[in-house]
């Protein structure tokens, strides 16, 4: 009812606006009329009876009315569009992001209208997708900083007690350790994507060693990799590179861990470096299950989990960080996926930037 009463409103002012541009229009042709008889321009003629005025004055009343019956008719069809977008903008505004703008013919063959069409509903499936990917990252993150933190409060608990042995409680002290760090690890992931979200210009760019910077994460994470027994194999000889240092070792600490998460005890990672032109590519090659194409599609957008059972740990932030950082450095990041096979690839520019 309320929209109804908006509508006819927003109709029955564009009438009222028709109404007195036909008004004026009317009294500015009566005046010149009357002035070009006053000075003789037009002349009246000698009978009164055949007086234009009069005629004038009648049809010029006549066409008033018609005109401002006609403009409502007119109004209501050429405020049609308008209405159609105003209820789709308070659709999406009420929270239905599955809401999409369709004009119907022959609005629909009008290039202006098909572009208003197009933008509103890239609109609506940005904020749709946005909308899915907040609700996943509540459950997602929800989850994560769950799982350590009653892990501490749990082992704090046994501690508390004191009727443990020195073995048990080293262990105990080991769990929260490593729980401790999980989860500065995942709030570091947050206001690192948070930095480079926002970071528009790359600064502190420096010449440094590319195949040296790899094989120091590699270090970093050994007690990872320890712990599966994987073997690392590293084909590349030294390469410089032009670059912000710290940014690209986030991106091969997270693309490193990842290829450690998911290759299977006993397996097996690579590191190549090829170049190509101005290209400088590094491929970070993993043994384990394939990633799906669907997946592929995906992993890189922030807060996505290829693992849906949350057995793995990982928040979903690390490789939309890696692609940003790479974005930032006029690069771009692919994966592959086959036959037992993932390779994460980033290509960068060779030259200084």
């Amino acid at each position: 009812m309320k929209n109804i009463s908006k509508r006819f409103t927003l109709t029955f002012l564009f009438s009222v606006a028709s109404f007195c541009l036909q008004f004026v229009a009317m009294i500015a042709a009566g005046t010149a009329v009357y002035f070009m008889v006053q000075i003789g321009i037009l002349s009246e003629p000698e009978d009164s009876s055949q007086s234009f005025v009069v005629p004038l004055l009648f049809m010029t009343f006549i066409s008033l009315i018609i005109g401002s019956v006609g403009s409502i008719f007119v109004s209501r069809i050429s405020l049609k569009p308008i209405y159609q977008l105003i209820e789709k903008i308070n659709r999406l505004a009420a929270g239905d992001f599955k809401a999409r703008l369709q004009f119907e013919k022959p609005l629909l063959q009008k290039p202006a209208f098909d572009n208003v069409a197009e933008s509103f509903n890239k609109m609506a499936e940005e904020l749709e997708n946005t909308e899915m990917l907040r609700s996943d990252f509540i459950n997602n993150f929800s989850h994560e900083f769950k799982t350590p933190i009653v892990s501490i409060a749990g082992f704090a608990k046994l501690l508390k007690k004191g009727n443990l042995t020195e073995e048990q409680k080293e262990e105990c002290l080991e769990i929260i350790e490593e729980e401790s760090l999980r989860l500065a690890a995942m709030a570091t992931n947050v206001l690192n994507l948070t930095r480079v979200e926002n970071q528009t210009i790359l600064t502190e760019v420096a010449s440094f060693n590319l195949s040296e910077q790899l094989r120091s994460c590699i270090l970093l994470l050994i007690d990872k990799w320890e712990k599966k027994n994987l073997d690392f194999k590293l084909d590349f000889k030294e390469y410089m590179i032009s670059a912000n240092e710290e940014l690209l070792k986030q991106v091969w600490i997270n693309l490193i861990d990842n290829a450690i998460k998911f290759s299977p005890q006993g397996g097996r990672i690579e590191l190549h470096i090829q170049t190509n032109n101005d290209i400088i590519a590094v491929s970070i090659l993993n043994s384990g299950e394939d990633i799906s194409i669907e997946e592929q599609k995906k992993i890189f957008n922030k807060f996505y989990q290829a693992d849906s059972s949350h057995s793995m740990e990982g928040n979903g932030i690390g490789l939309a960080v890696a692609r940003r950082v790479t974005e930032l450095h006029n690069g771009r990041i692919t994966v592959q996926s086959e036959k037992g096979i993932t390779m994460f690839t980033v290509e960068l520019p060779a030259e200084p930037l």
